[in-house]
C-alpha cells in the first residue's frame, strides 16, 4: 500500500471502549492513514454507522462475530469492503501493551507499514 493515497481504516469492537481505540491511537498519526474506530453495541461509546462504512477501505474487527454483526447490519455497504478479523479476544485494556504489540504487528504486516 505504500506510495498510494492515503487509506481509511476503521477498527471495530463491540463497545468501542478497549480494542478499537487501541487500533486508533495506535495508527492514527501513521501518516498514509486517516483512522477511526467504533463498536458494534448500541452502547458503545461511538456506535459504527453507514457512513463509517462507506469511508471505510480497510475494516478491522477485533472478533468474527464483529464481521458477522458488520454483514448483518450494513451487507450491502460491504460488498466490496476489505474486512481483515483480526483475532483479538476482549481481554485487554486500552492501550495494554500486549494489545498494542498485536495491533502493530497483525494490522502493520497486513498493511505493509511500519511504525517508528
Amino acid at each position: 500500500m505504500k506510495g498510494h493515497k492515503v487509506t481509511n481504516v476503521l477498527f471495530i469492537c463491540s463497545r468501542n471502549q478497549w480494542r478499537s481505540p487501541t487500533g486508533e491511537q495506535v495508527w492514527k498519526n501513521h501518516p498514509e492513514l486517516a483512522v477511526s474506530s467504533a463498536g458494534t453495541s448500541p452502547n458503545a461509546k461511538r456506535t459504527v454507522n453507514a457512513k463509517m462504512m462507506q469511508w471505510a477501505d480497510v475494516i478491522f474487527v477485533m472478533e468474527q462475530k464483529h464481521k458477522n454483526r458488520l454483514k448483518a447490519q450494513f451487507g450491502h455497504l460491504l460488498t466490496y469492503k476489505d474486512i481483515q478479523v483480526l483475532d483479538i479476544a476482549d481481554e485487554y485494556q486500552y492501550m495494554d501493551n500486549e494489545l498494542v504489540s498485536i495491533i502493530k504487528q497483525s494490522v502493520g504486516s497486513y498493511l505493509a507499514l511500519t511504525l517508528a
